[in-house]
This record gives C-alpha cells, sequence and structure tokens, in this order.
C-alpha cells in the first residue's frame, strides 16, 4: 500500500487556459505514466474510466468541497460565496435528501414528456427567427433554447430572458477556479437573485393550494407545506436555471460540432426523434461538459493507493468517455455503436443530474427540429474553448448552412 502523496504522477494543468482547447492528449499522456492517477495544482484527478465509477460508489467517505472553493476565489462573505456554500450540490446527508425529495416529483420522465410540447414551440419559433438567416455562432443561438424553455416552465415573463441569459453566461465560469472572474460572479448572482425572489414573492401572492400550471406552482406547494424557506426557494430556482443552461447549450453545440462532419447522421436526426437520442448520448461520452471533484472525510484505499482523508479527488465527467485503455475507438463518433459504457455526463452518486429527464428530452426534441429546419450545415470550426475545469465545452461555433424551403 502506497500512500498518495507518494506517487510519481503525472501533473495536468488544468488551469492553464489552454488546456481546455484539447484536453484529451493530456489525460491520454497522464495514463501511459499512471493508470488512473494523476496530479494538479487543484488536487488528484482520476483518469481512468473504472476507477472514476468505482471511487463514485464510495461517496459516503466525501463531501462537495464548496467552502473551499469560495476560500480559492477570495469569495468569503460574499453573496457568490453563500449561495456556493448553500445551494443544493453543496449539501450532503439528510439536508440534501431533503431537498431534492422536494424537488424530484417536478423531475419524473413522465414530467419531462409533458413538456415536449413545450420544447417543441420554443426550438420552433427560435428557427422561425434564426434560420432564414443561412449563417449565424450557433452556440449562440443554442444558447437561447434551455433559457426561454425553463423560463416558460416557471412562467417567467419573455423579457426577462435576455438579463438572465446574459447572468447565466457568466455564472457558467463559477467552477473555474480563477479569482479574476468573482466580480463578474457577484454582478451575476445579484440579477439572478433579484429575479427569483421577485417571481416567487410575486406567484405566492396569487397561488392556491392545488395550483399545477407550471414547475413554479409544484415548488411553491413545497415551500407552502413547510419544506423550505424563501431564501432556499429562490436558491433552488437558481440553481435550476444555472445547471440547465451552460450545460444543455454546450452539450447541443457540441453536438454540431461532430455533425458537421458526419452528414449522413445529421440527415438521420431529421428524419428520426428517436435516434437524436442515440447521438446526444454518443455526443457526451465524446464531449460531456462537466468536471467534479470531492474531499474525502475519512481514509479510503483503492488499488494499493491510500488516500487520506482531507485529499481532493477530481472526477472529469467532460473527458472520461474518452479512456482509450477501457473504451474501444475511443475517439469516434458512432452513433450506432452499442455503447457498453455509458456516458457519466450526468454525474454519479447521490448528486447524479436532477434535471436529467428533462434535459434529455429537450436536447432530443431541440436537435431534430434544428436537423429538419437547418440543412447542409457547414463550419470553419469553433473560435474558442470555455476554461476546464467548470463547464466545459466551445465558444462560439460559426456555420453556414441552407435553410429548409419549407417549415416542418
Amino acid at each position: 500500500m502506497q500512500a498518495i502523496s507518494a506517487l510519481d504522477l503525472p501533473d495536468l494543468a488544468m488551469v492553464e487556459p489552454s488546456f481546455g482547447e484539447n484536453p484529451f492528449p493530456h489525460f491520454t499522456a497522464a495514463r501511459q505514466q499512471h493508470p488512473w492517477l494523476a496530479g494538479s495544482s487543484l488536487g488528484y484527478v482520476v483518469t481512468n474510466y473504472h476507477a472514476v465509477r468505482d471511487l463514485m460508489a464510495m461517496e459516503g467517505s466525501m463531501r462537495m468541497p464548496y467552502d473551499q472553493m469560495v476560500d480559492l476565489m477570495g469569495a468569503r462573505g460574499t453573496a457568490w460565496g453563500r449561495f456556493q456554500e448553500a445551494h443544493i450540490l453543496s449539501r450532503s446527508g439528510a439536508e440534501h435528501k431533503r431537498l431534492r425529495d422536494l424537488l424530484a416529483p417536478a423531475f419524473t420522465p413522465r414530467r419531462a414528456n409533458l413538456h415536449r410540447p413545450l420544447m417543441r414551440d420554443v426550438i420552433s419559433q427560435l428557427l422561425d427567427e434564426w434560420a432564414p438567416k443561412g449563417a449565424f455562432d450557433f452556440e449562440e443561438f443554442a444558447s437561447w433554447f434551455p433559457i426561454t424553455v425553463m423560463c416558460r416552465l416557471i412562467g417567467a415573463p419573455p423579457e426577462d430572458i435576455p438579463r438572465l441569459r446574459s447572468s447565466m453566461e457568466a455564472m457558467g465560469l463559477s467552477v473555474s477556479m480563477d479569482p479574476r472572474y468573482l466580480p463578474a460572479l457577484e454582478e451575476a448572482f445579484a440579477v439572478l437573485d433579484s429575479f427569483a425572489h421577485e417571481l416567487v414573492v410575486e406567484r405566492e401572492a396569487i397561488w392556491r393550494p392545488g395550483n399545477e400550471e407550471d414547475l413554479l406552482d409544484l415548488l411553491i406547494e413545497a415551500r407552502a407545506s413547510g419544506g423550505m424557506t424563501l431564501r432556499e426557494m429562490a436558491d433552488l430556482l437558481i440553481f435550476l436555471l444555472v445547471a440547465g443552461f451552460d450545460t444543455s447549450k454546450n452539450v447541443l453545440t457540441l453536438a454540431m460540432y461532430e455533425l458537421v462532419d458526419h452528414p449522413d447522421v445529421y440527415e438521420r436526426c431529421a428524419a428520426d426523434p428517436g435516434f437524436c437520442s442515440r447521438v446526444l448520448d454518443k455526443t457526451m461520452r465524446l464531449h460531456s461538459v462537466t468536471t467534479t471533484n470531492r474531499l474525502l472525510v475519512e481514509d479510503i484505499s483503492y488499488r494499493d493507493v491510500l488516500m487520506p482523508a482531507g485529499t481532493v479527488l477530481w472526477f472529469p465527467w467532460s473527458v472520461i468517455g474518452r479512456d482509450s485503455t477501457t473504451i474501444e475507438d475511443a475517439d469516434t463518433f458512432r452513433p450506432d455503436r452499442e455503447q457498453k459504457h455509458p456516458h457519466v455526463g450526468f454525474a454519479l452518486g447521490a448528486h447524479i443530474c436532477l434535471g436529467q429527464h428533462i434535459a434529455r428530452v429537450q436536447l432530443a426534441e431541440g436537435l431534430h427540429l434544428i436537423a429538419r429546419r437547418i440543412t447542409k450545415p457547414r463550419s470553419s470550426g469553433p473560435l474558442g474553448w470555455r476554461p476546464f475545469p467548470g463547464v466545459w465545452g466551445i465558444r462560439g461555433l460559426p456555420i453556414e448552412f441552407e435553410p429548409a424551403m419549407v417549415k416542418t
């Protein structure tokens, strides 16, 4: 048994701006030096697919280290810092279960499927506006889809969408671990906090027991039953908005990034709605968008390595699906291939993405209608990439295309 601190590990410079441009070769090289671990300035990084799954099964010996992130960002005493330590993802044990149980009825597969007409309506309206242009930044276009869907789900006024979208673009940098972003994060959080409080107070003034017009009604019913405070309610709304924005927008953009080089697959997306789900799963295996971390609260032994309490482990959901030591042809985009090693883009364990059913439905509905209205897309490639770690993905994807002659 070796202590983790005694291992000769490769170093992953995850905080370097250039790392996000193409993290995959860095992970491949790291595995050649050590089969499942690497070091970094932020803690230890788990680089092997099976090791990620095995260690996440020991999540009872870990907690979310948002307090450490707040300190690293120099955010102690700020409103953004308070939110990072209070939102549902930072909670554990009974407190996490209480909030998750309150939210769970609103995020079932059945509820997600009930939202399909709304999602189709939103993407159709966006395509009516954007498709006639024949060329645009797909990342910008994609960013309007999840925020508009969420605002419709909670009954928010359409005029709020632009300022919310701008704030959520900033909030996507929350896990970048770069203190330079703190002023933007503080400003963005202030906008979202004001919006959430105003929306809840206005709805509660007219709400009556039994109302189930939208997602916000369900949350207010939980609050009325004594399940949560106004502060918790506002934090949950902010979290849901932020969590459903960057991830969905980035996955849809990464899907287009792959599909412009696979026109046959893209054409099938236009013809077969069910196939779109397979395409998105394969996209998330190749390019999921998040990386998370855990702080060990007790010693763990794994593969003859002793990891003491206080160790920080990073789990790169964003790249682990391309572990070539586990997955055959790991860099190949083949949606028809059987997925023997499911992607972990929605995370694992107690904090697995609560909104994954809504995200899956939303992305599949969106991709299908996009493929029907935007034909023969071409791209010169990304304008840039977002920081890694954090919510990783493309920053700007210009496309040119032929608009469909008739709306479908």
